[in-house]
């Protein structure tokens, strides 16, 4: 239900972007798979309509014709919804949690299509569905990276969007097993997801309070956070290799949503004729689609900074949450800002 992606590592071209006038690109309405999504922003972003994207997009090598429209109002986005779907367009999506009112209300008139809110949480048989990452798995992995890797036993995350589902799952992870690990945990909700300069600041209040591992879930202000360790020298969790490339030394690794795997899992169900009307959650107990993975630089997935074994202690956490053995189920209380 939020904005909570970056497009870092889904660099759209920007010259095919140049040639897409009028916010949308219009394929053969004879197509038997045609997938489309609806944007709140512009794809211009480098951030979240970025990734929206570059997600529809990916769906292409699957045998999609593509399509998009960006800059959707509230208002429009039933009109919106049914206009593509009148068109033949198998797979609707749009691109947060905000749009599901809006598939419920159409999806009855088009029982053919699927329709699918990226990064939401909720869904409603036989054909709006909701997918996201398991934030709550990848959080707790992070909370116990953290607190290894810290010298002070402090550890602190900067949010933003307080309350939306997969921030509370994300945040209240790590929080939790940071501090079964032994580290004392500090948290801050930004306003903007997208501004740097208030997530530096907010950083930089952290550190000054012992925190030496900062990590969070923002969009483009993520780099915000990377700068403030560099400054300060401590080290940081990011989003995406940019943010390796930022700080080498004090990135210890990116949560790398895998989107594209994601939606083409359910693209190929569609394809295959199966609907879906629930919500989805990708993790390690959903393998070989997992949702997401750890990457520091192409060819590693954790900073050589890392000993090994913290590296084996967190990798088996994984294999734990897809035996079942391992389960978190974090709360508003878990995810609440302060310590």
């Amino acid at each position: 239900m939020t904005k909570t992606c970056l497009a870092r590592r889904w660099r759209v071209l920007a010259a095919s972007a140049a040639i897409l006038a009028g916010g949308a690109f219009a394929t053969s309405a004879n197509a038997a798979d045609k997938a489309a999504i609806l944007l709140p922003g512009s794809i211009n972003d480098q951030s979240w309509n970025a990734l929206g994207y570059a997600i529809v997009k990916s769906l292409e090598p699957r045998g999609f014709k593509t399509a998009y429209s960006e800059n959707v109002a509230d208002a429009d986005e039933a009109d919106a919804l049914r206009d593509y779907a009148s068109q033949g367009y198998t797979i609707v999506l749009g691109h947060s949690g905000r749009f599901v009112s809006a598939m419920d209300e159409v999806a009855p008139d088009f029982p053919k299509v699927q329709f699918i809110a990226v990064s939401g949480n909720e869904g409603q048989a036989p054909n709006v569905m909701s997918i996201d990452w398991n934030n709550a798995q990848f959080g707790c992995q992070l909370g116990v990276l953290a607190a290894r890797m810290s010298k002070t036993h402090k550890v602190a995350g900067v949010y933003g969007l307080q309350g939306v589902p997969n921030i509370t799952a994300q945040a209240g992870g790590f929080r939790i097993c940071a501090t079964k690990a032994g580290a004392k945990v500090t948290i801050i909700y930004i306003k903007d997801m997208e501004d740097s300069a208030e997530a530096k600041e907010a950083a930089l209040s952290l550190i000054d309070q012992g925190a030496d591992v900062i990590t969070g879930k923002l969009n483009a202000a993520e780099a915000g956070l990377v700068q403030a360790a560099k400054e300060r020298h401590v080290y940081v969790t990011g989003r995406g290799f940019d943010q390796t490339k930022i700080a080498p030394d004090l990135v210890l690794t990116n949560i790398l949503e895998d989107w594209p795997a994601m939606i083409g899992n359910v693209a190929d169900q569609v394809k295959a004729g199966k609907l879906l009307g629930s919500f989805v959650q990708y993790g390690y107990n959903t393998a070989p689609v997992t949702g997401a993975t750890f990457g520091y630089t192409a060819g590693a997935a954790f900073n050589p900074a890392v000993p090994a074994a913290v590296v084996t202690e967190v990798e088996a956490m994984g294999k734990d949450f897809a035996s079942g053995t391992l389960t978190v189920v974090p709360t508003d209380h878990d995810a609440r800002p302060g310590s």
